[in-house]
């Protein structure tokens, strides 16, 4: 449940930076003759493509080591993993 809280939450922090950063009547910055446009800027668009990448990578990390603990304890309840592997 965590790992899923953790995705939903990254998911609305990007669709948040989507919708802010999405204006009506903005073009695509390519070479053209006409003058004065509203160019929409590309730096805020690399950032989310790069935060979906690394959220994916994190969250693909989490599910193996949910796997490894899975095998290693066969309950769903946190504290009783926490108990089993203190020291």
């Amino acid at each position: 449940m965590k790992i899923v809280a953790m995705d939903v939450m990254s998911t609305g922090v990007i669709a948040y930076y989507v919708a802010i950063a999405s204006l009506n009547g903005s073009f695509t910055p390519i070479f053209s003759d006409v003058q004065n446009r509203n160019y929409a800027d590309p730096v805020p668009q690399a950032v989310i493509l790069t935060a979906i990448v690394i959220g994916f990578s994190i969250q693909a990390l989490m599910l193996v080591g949910v796997m490894k603990l899975a095998g290693d304890n066969p309950t769903l309840e946190s504290n009783e993993i926490e108990k089993n592997n203190t020291p």
